[in-house]
C-alpha cells in the first residue's frame, strides 16, 4: 500500500518510509541553515531523485522452461551463449517491436499512476532495458519506484513476456542496477550541486558539494552496507557495475578545482571581498556530463547532480537514500559548527567558508579515484588509503 506509513503501536517504525522521512527533514534544516551564508530567502531545501530503472524481458513461455529462472530469478545452470553483448548491437540497435509495444503499454499505464516516464531504450546485455522518469522529490520519487515494478510486472504478462528485476540473471553479460541521482533544490528553486555564474554562487556550489565528499567519506561503510543484498553481491564488481570499494568519481576537470583551492594560499588578512573570488577557481556553469566516462565508479558527479550507480534493480531506493541524506545533513551541521567557530575568532564569513572548504577537500581526498575501479591496483590503493573493500553482504551489514 503506497504511501502508506507503516509504525508499530510503541512507535517504532516498520518499514523505510518512516527513518525515510525523518533523514530528509534533517537535510533540510541542515541545508537551510548553511544556504543563510548565502540567501537569507532559501526557507526549504527539498532532496531530489532521478531512478533509472534497468531489467531484463524474457519470452513466458522460455521463462517457465527454466526450473531455476522460475524459482531464483536467474539462471543457476547453463553455459554462455554463442552471441553476448560484445558488439553491443543490443545497445545500438532499435527497440524490438514487441518490447516496443510492451513499453508504451506500461508508459500509458504508469502515467495513470501519475508517475512521469520519461526515457525508454535498450541497455547492453542482450534483452536488457532502462526506463527512467523525470526527476521528482524523494519521497514521491521512491513511491513512484515502487508502484512502477510492480506495474512492470503486470503489464508485461499481457504482452507475454517476464520483467527479471534480479541483479545478476545471467553469468557474463551487464546485471540490472537502479541509478540514483540525487541532488538539492531549494524552494527559490537553486540546484545546489549546480554551478552558478558568480563567484558567490560557486562558493555557495563549492559549499556543498565538498560537504557531500566529505559525508561519503566519512561514513563510506554506511552507504555500502545501505545497498548490501545477497543478488547485488552477484553484480558489483563487473560489466559495468561498480566495484565493492566506495569511491568518488568527479571528472577531471572539477578533481583540478578542488586539488587548485587545496593548494592556494588563502590569507587570513583579506581586506577586499574581490581578493576572495580571486582564490576561488572559476567553474564553468555547464559541465561536461561524465556520466559514461567512468562506469566503475559508485558515486559520480554528472553535471549537476551525483549518481549512486551502487543500488540494485530490484532494491528499495529508500534505504541508501535514507542513508545518504543523514549523512550529508550530519556533515552539514558539523561544517556550519567549524564556520561559526572561526567567524567568532574574527575570520570573515567568507574567508571561514573557503578555509573549511579548503581543510575538508584535504581530509577527503583519499575517497575521491578517478581510474579504473576493477583492476587489481586499485583495491590495493584503497587498501592503503583506509578504504574499506567488503564483498559479501554479511561483512557489509557489520557496521551497522
Amino acid at each position: 500500500c503506497i504511501p502508506t506509513v507503516y509504525v508499530s503501536y510503541t512507535g517504532e517504525a516498520l518499514d523505510y518510509k518512516v527513518p525515510l522521512l525523518k533523514a530528509l527533514n534533517a537535510l533540510d534544516k541542515a541545508a537551510v541553515e548553511v544556504c543563510h551564508y548565502f540567501d537569507k530567502g532559501v526557507d526549504k531545501v527539498n532532496a531530489s531523485l532521478g531512478i533509472e530503472q534497468e531489467y531484463f524481458l524474457v519470452d513466458i513461455a522460455l521463462f517457465n522452461a527454466r526450473p531455476d529462472l522460475y524459482l531464483t530469478g536467474r539462471t543457476l545452470f547453463g553455459h554462455i551463449s554463442a552471441k553476448n553483448q560484445q558488439l553491443e548491437d543490443h545497445y545500438f540497435g532499435s527497440i524490438p517491436e514487441r518490447v516496443y509495444a510492451f513499453m508504451q503499454d506500461m508508459e500509458t499505464e504508469a502515467l495513470l499512476l501519475g508517475i512521469p516516464l520519461k526515457t525508454r531504450h535498450n541497455e547492453v546485455a542482450p534483452s536488457q532495458f532502462e526506463c527512467a522518469p523525470i526527476y521528482e522529490e524523494i519521497n514521491l520519487a521512491i513511491d513512484h519506484n515502487q508502484l512502477l515494478m510492480d506495474l512492470m510486472d503486470r503489464v508485461a504478462k499481457r504482452h507475454n513476456f517476464k520483467v527479471l528485476l534480479h541483479e545478476k540473471p545471467y553469468a557474463g553479460i551487464n546485471g540490472s542496477g537502479k541509478h540514483n541521482n540525487w541532488s538539492m533544490i531549494t524552494n527559490t528553486g537553486r540546484n545546489l550541486l549546480s554551478p552558478g555564474k558568480t563567484p558567490k554562487n560557486n562558493l555557495m556550489f563549492l559549499t556543498f558539494f565538498v560537504n557531500t565528499i566529505k559525508a561519503v567519506y566519512e561514513h563510506a561503510d554506511l552507504l555500502r552496507a545501505s545497498i548490501a543484498s545477497v543478488n547485488n553481491d552477484h553484480r558489483l564488481g563487473a560489466n559495468e557495475a561498480p566495484p565493492a570499494i566506495i569511491s568518488i568519481f568527479l571528472g577531471s576537470q572539477l578533481s583540478e578545482v578542488l586539488d587548485e583551492i587545496e593548494t592556494s594560499r588563502l590569507s587570513k588578512k583579506i581586506k577586499e571581498d574581490n581578493t576572495l573570488w580571486q582564490g576561488i577557481p572559476k567553474i564553468p556553469q555547464i559541465l561536461p556530463d561524465n556520466t559514461d566516462r567512468n562506469r566503475t565508479s559508485p558515486f559520480a558527479f554528472t553535471g549537476n547532480k551525483f549518481e549512486l550507480r551502487a543500488v540494485g534493480s530490484s532494491a528499495n531506493s529508500a534505504s541508501p537514500m535514507t542513508i545518504l541524506n543523514l549523512i550529508v545533513a550530519d556533515q552539514l551541521k558539523k561544517f556550519k559548527i567549524d564556520v561559526d567557530k572561526l567567524m567568532k575568532k574574527g575570520e570573515k564569513k567568507d574567508v571561514a567558508l573557503m578555509l573549511v572548504i579548503k581543510r575538508y577537500i584535504k581530509e577527503s581526498k583519499n575517497i575521491r579515484f578517478e581510474g579504473n575501479g576493477y583492476s587489481d591496483e586499485w583495491e590495493k590503493e584503497a587498501e592503503a588509503r583506509g578504504l574499506s573493500n567488503f564483498k559479501t553482504t554479511p561483512k557489509a551489514l557489520d557496521v551497522m
